[in-house]
């Protein structure tokens, strides 16, 4: 189904963690005073509360699959009940109809889910953002900094210009993990 793809795709951007990885072996210059760098990627994946998102997300997604998956096999069930059958099984079409409907109530189920799940992921992220963002305000002041680059925009940075480790310390310290369950997305006004 559609969702397990979107489920995959959704914890695979949340641990992807720092794709722009320092590489062990440059030797850096001296940092450069006011410019400081920072990894949202790497404090989502790195962070505890990022993991607990991870591990909660993970957990809905099976849920979900779990609900879903029964749908599934009565629906392929069915199918194959009237393909075996052939235009005796359901002479007045009945069969099929019933089959359709069913078919569309499991799509609107996998779908109302896959609306859930991507609230939900986003109202944890979001909840981390709050969490780091004073923090990351803090620690730009208290470095100093003039500019905040993105870490994952820059190929190699000095690491003593790197603030994102001692958010991560704080944001462990603030937010030590998140407890959730699916959250139903407020409904959409009519147009």
């Amino acid at each position: 189904m559609k969702l397990i793809a979107i489920g995959a795709f959704a914890l695979a951007s949340l641990a992807a963690g720092s794709a722009a990885a320092q590489t062990a072996n440059i030797t850096h210059g001296a940092p450069i005073a006011g410019i400081c760098v920072y990894d949202n990627e790497e404090v989502l994946a790195r962070s505890t509360a990022g993991q607990s998102v991870q591990t909660g997300m993970q957990r809905l997604l099976t849920e979900v699959q779990g609900e879903l998956a029964p749908y599934a096999s009565a629906i392929q069930t069915e199918v194959q009940s009237l393909q075996q059958g052939g235009e005796a099984a359901d002479a007045d079409g009945s069969r099929r109809r019933a089959l359709q409907t069913r078919a569309e109530e499991a799509q609107q189920l996998e779908q109302t889910r896959r609306n859930e799940l991507q609230y939900t992921q986003g109202m944890q992220l979001q909840a981390i953002g709050t969490a780091v963002e004073p923090i990351v305000i803090a620690l730009y002041q208290e470095r100093g900094c003039s500019v905040l680059l993105n870490r994952t925009a820059v190929y190699s940075a000095n690491p003593a210009m790197d603030i994102t480790p001692t958010a991560i310390e704080r944001l462990n310290a603030a937010l030590p993990s998140l407890s959730f369950n699916r959250m139903t997305p407020p409904a959409q006004p009519q147009q």
